[in-house]
């Protein structure tokens, strides 16, 4: 059974008339990198703000480390640290200090904590410097820093990547799963960058239009589009009815010369023969490397992430 740090359910928020977030509801693991993803407008950010205690939820319950927001709001608050959209530094003053500040802010900080986090995002060469000159990526592991202060449970970073080029896109990444591993902490990142999700979450939530679509394992949303065939043949009329008569063959698509079908991988042989006695023509035939972009495009119908 897996060991809930941040426990969402039946989640809902309506301002005005307008209900942002409809009754959602996920379990973040121990020691879990959980990816939240949706398109633009979907409920993300409102979400978010309700983890971190900026707005209030209209109906439904957040615990954080067995902590009720609403009955617990400081001990819950105690065991976040968060980065919401960007990092709020102090850029007229050094790294130090504004990790000394943000200590401060704490209370029970100790200054071996300091040195210990700064080691941990790799700011030891540049800690001293006055944060605006630094380049994005290091105001935003000092951004991090500063939300791991407090020794949380669950960090929640709010599109990370904003404006980080490809080497500090892959530093973070590497960052987080070090801090996993290292420090068993739990990550909650939004983001809309489909591939680093792939490459660095366990497990995604998907909403959109302020409702669950799903929550699984990147392994489990890959092998549910798994078994995507591509035939290129001619004429393609006549492949495309055969497969479409077939019991074992779905989601038939005609494009061009192309027809698309999801069907088990051990019958294309089958079919190859059986196009070929037909006299069909198959120029080629490939299995489709189904992406999380794939799924999120099939799932929420299309629209943009944000």
């Amino acid at each position: 059974m897996m060991t809930s740090v941040l426990s969402v359910r039946e989640l809902k928020k309506v301002i005005g008339k307008k209900t942002i977030v409809e009754r959602i509801s996920f379990d973040v693991g121990e020691g879990e990198v959980f990816g939240f993803l949706g398109p633009n407008g979907a409920g993300k950010t409102t979400t978010i703000r309700m983890l971190v205690g900026l707005i209030k939820p209209t109906e439904g319950s957040i615990s954080i480390g067995g902590h009720d927001v609403r009955q617990e709001f400081r001990q819950a608050m105690r065991q976040i640290g968060s980065i919401v959209e960007n990092p709020e530094l102090y850029t007229y003053l050094t790294g130090w200090e504004n990790l000394k500040q943000f200590a401060r802010m704490l209370g029970d900080v100790t200054e071996e904590r300091i040195h210990e986090i700064v080691r941990m995002v790799h700011l030891d060469q540049r800690i001293h410097d006055k944060v605006k000159t630094y380049s994005l990526g290091m105001k935003q592991r000092l951004g991090i820093a500063q939300a791991l202060l407090g020794n949380p449970k669950l960090l929640i970073l709010d599109e990370p990547t904003n404006g980080l080029d490809p080497a500090g896109i892959r530093e973070l990444r590497e960052f987080v799963h070090t801090l996993v591993k290292e420090q068993n902490i739990s990550v909650f990142i939004s983001s809309h960058l489909l591939s680093e999700v792939q490459m660095m979450c366990d497990r995604v939530a998907i909403i959109n239009h302020g409702k669950m679509i799903t929550v699984s394992t990147i392994d489990d949303l890959v092998k549910k589009a798994a078994d995507k065939v591509e035939w290129t043949v001619t004429p393609v009329e006549e492949a495309e009815a055969i497969l479409a008569a077939a019991s074992e063959i779905k989601e038939v698509v005609r494009d061009g010369n192309k027809v698309a079908c999801r069907m088990p991988i051990h019958l294309i042989s089958t079919y190859n023969k059986l196009f070929v006695e037909k006299g069909i023509a198959v120029h080629s035939v490939r299995e489709v490397v189904v992406t999380l972009e794939d799924l999120f495009m099939e799932l929420t119908g299309g629209e943009n992430i944000a």
